[in-house]
């Protein structure tokens, strides 16, 4: 069984011979990728195509294949070789944005289910994540978002009411919790801490995933001013789901990772 098409050699060689060759490979595998020439689940070249397409050794183009598969771009098959791995999408960590709009800009069909809308007394430990008072009321959604019929979020909100006191009369089935809130409540600063979990039953069941499948979970903060505005968890099916951004230093401050 052959790989469909080949880049070509002159787009290989224009990568610039100051990259190793491992690198060169991968170059060339990605832009075949890239270009549709591969698309998903078709067979590549074989190592021994790539050492003689990209005149490199076996263990150069291993190195290459084994670090794209490491990376979510290629799946090896035993006995059979190697595919062109679908992508998974990816969702914004740096940025507060609404799900349907990553979801449209992929290209992909948006539709949601809301699971509940209510307004509810808050916790006790809701309330001092919130900065309320005791026994104060909050308003309370739980959708999940769908891509192309497919779960990919479960959103379980709690919303402050001096933020968007008319948050509990939206219809959150034609436009998402985030589109609104961003349209009503100034977003100052956000809090995001990200853990891998395993869903109870229930929440698995929603998302459509396995048992004891993990999930990307995500607890978020956001304030309006120094009012906490909302307080969220966010689960994804982590086998289908990327989260991930790119930043910079401004205004001559550096970066603190912790």
């Amino acid at each position: 069984m052959k790989a469909k098409g080949k880049p070509s050699r002159k787009k290989k060689a224009s990568a610039g011979d100051s990259l190793p060759l491992y690198q060169k490979v991968k170059v060339f595998v990605l832009d075949g990728i890239n270009s549709g020439t591969w698309p998903t689940d078709s067979r590549i070249p074989s190592e021994a195509e790539l050492m003689k397409a990209c005149e490199v050794s076996r263990m150069t183009a291993n190195r290459a294949l084994r670090e794209l598969t490491h990376g979510g771009y290629l799946m090896r098959r035993q006995g059979v070789g190697t595919f062109v791995a679908a992508r998974k999408p990816r969702s914004a960590l740096l940025e507060i944005k609404s799900i349907s709009e990553e979801i449209l800009e992929r290209g992909g069909t948006y539709t949601s289910r809301v699971l509940l809308h209510c307004s509810e007394t808050a916790s006790p430990d809701l309330a001092i994540a919130m900065n309320l008072r005791a026994q104060a009321l909050v308003f309370h959604t739980v959708i999940i978002h769908l891509e192309n019929d497919t779960p990919v979020q479960y959103e379980d909100r709690y919303v402050n009411p001096s933020v968007a006191p008319d948050y509990i009369q939206q219809d959150f089935s034609s436009m998402t919790p985030s589109q609104y809130l961003l349209d009503v409540a100034p977003l100052t600063e956000a809090e995001h801490i990200i853990e891998a979990v395993i869903p109870d039953k229930k929440c698995a069941k929603l998302l459509r995933m396995q048992s004891k499948e993990p999930c990307l979970l995500v607890h978020r903060r956001t304030w309006t001013y120094n009012v906490v505005a909302t307080k969220s968890r966010l689960m994804y099916p982590g086998c289908r789901y990327q989260i991930g951004g790119r930043f910079k230093p401004s205004d001559g401050l550096g970066l603190a990772v912790a």
